[in-house]
């Protein structure tokens, strides 16, 4: 059973109860678009009470605000009372709220075009916010008065963003000067909200826009103020064309593909995060360096993602790609051994699209891409990094009392075998007996 056949079940059950029962926002905007619905949410006359007595195995977890879950056929459905919402003294959440009606329930809603009804069994769109136009004209518009909007819910402020992102709308005038003039009100909502809405807009194909959008409204100077810094560093004209750090970031976003990891988009995001802080200008020939904004880069990389607070495991993924993206440069002249350790990196294939889409919005330099491309194949035949030839107990088997020369020992054995010379374990106790016997 599909989402909507699950979600119409329900509302029949509480239409033949007696309650008014529609289909309400994101379904109903997104199957006007043609687009298949993530889930289905009822707003209905019936009161939390009422819908459980109908439903008496569902979730009360929002009963307080009028909404309780229904898990129907291993579908979660969101069944809301029509309500009026009292303040937001949190800026999030409303302090109290009143059932009320539907047209009373649209106004409360935050943009136009989630502000749409659906009657389940007719097909009939029921608009009192005008969402129908802003749909087909392409436009996100807050319903009412936009400050007052953003001010309830500031997270709204994220979430305008986003929409226009994701359907590829423009905004409102009025809405988007909201939103700029609004931006400090981010500051009341909790890092995890953000760094969610964040997470939704980098993993669309459009994430260079939502990259640009969030600089223009200042909501990147709420929560990762280094981003804005990356405006007007202007950059080697030699080696980048293009611009700036800023237009340099963008084209790159730009340049990865519809469907990306999001440690991916992080990493070209925050590659070159540490440049306006390391950017020295040469009094003799006027050479514009960012010496070693690299290193510094992943410090700062990890603070940001930390301050968002992204999982340990994106982190470990991410600020090591900032920190080796400067290597690409040197791999044709890497020894064999080195060369194969650093293809060894368990995000290479990210880390490969990075120095491609970095190159690629810059210089155009592919000889290094090409270089390591020639030699993915030519070590597929093998892994990279094979089975040790000998263990430490060999060491200690040859007398060796344990210790730290024990890692440089098996690390200069491992080089050698990485290099071809040694191939098998007599070889390497050979090698080991000769030099350290």
């Amino acid at each position: 059973m599909t989402a909507r056949e699950s979600a119409t079940e329900l509302a029949r059950v509480l239409r033949d109860a007696g309650y008014t029962a529609l289909f309400a926002g994101g379904c109903v905007r997104d199957g006007l678009l043609q687009r298949e619905p993530k889930d289905y949410d009822i707003a209905t006359s019936a009161t939390p009470q009422q819908v459980l007595k109908l439903f008496p195995k569902s979730n009360e977890v929002g009963a307080h605000f009028g909404v309780v879950i229904v898990k129907h056929h291993a579908h979660h459905i969101e069944i809301a009372t029509f309500r009026t919402d009292g303040s937001y003294s949190d800026g999030r959440r409303p302090d109290h709220v009143e059932f009320s009606t539907p047209e009373h329930d649209a106004q409360r809603r935050d943009f136009t075009i989630n502000g749409l009804f659906e009657d389940p069994f007719s097909g009939e769109i029921i608009d009192h916010v005008g969402g129908l136009a802003d749909l087909k004209d392409g436009i996100i518009r807050a319903i009412g008065d936009p400050a007052q909007r953003f001010t309830e819910d500031s997270l709204r402020l994220m979430r305008a963003l986003r929409f226009a992102t994701t359907l590829d709308f423009l905004l409102e005038p009025n809405t988007w000067r909201a939103v700029c003039e609004l931006a400090p009100l981010l500051g009341r909502i909790s890092p995890e909200r953000i760094r969610d809405e964040l997470v939704k807009m980098l993993l669309l194909p459009h994430r260079a826009r939502a990259f640009e959008l969030l600089t223009e409204s200042q909501l990147f100077a709420q929560f990762w103020p280094e981003v804005m810094q990356l405006v007007g560093c202007e950059q080697p004209p030699e080696w980048h064309p293009e611009g700036d750090v800023f237009t340099h970031t963008k084209i790159m976003l730009e340049m990865l593909g519809p469907e990306v990891p999001i440690e991916r988009a992080l990493a070209v995001i925050l590659h070159d995060i540490a440049k306006p802080p390391t950017r020295t200008v040469d009094e003799a020939d006027g050479r514009i360096r960012f010496n070693g904004h690299d290193a510094l880069g992943a410090v700062m990389s990890e603070e940001m993602l930390r301050r968002l607070r992204f999982s340990n495991d994106i982190i470990a993924a991410v600020v090591p790609m900032v920190a080796r993206h400067m290597q690409f440069m040197h791999v044709q002249q890497m020894r064999v051994a080195k060369l194969k350790r650093f293809m060894a990196s368990p995000r290479f294939i990210d880390e490969l699209e990075l120095h491609r889409v970095d190159c690629a919005s810059s210089n155009g330099f592919t000889d290094n891409l090409h270089f390591l491309l020639d030699k993915r194949e030519e070590f597929s035949r093998e892994p990279l990094i094979p089975p040790p030839l000998i263990s430490g107990r060999d060491l200690i088997a040859h007398g060796l009392r344990p210790s730290s020369l024990f890692a440089d020992i098996l690390s200069e054995i491992e080089t050698e075998q990485l290099e071809g010379r040694l191939q098998t374990r007599e070889q390497a106790l050979e090698f080991f007996r000769i030099k350290w016997g």
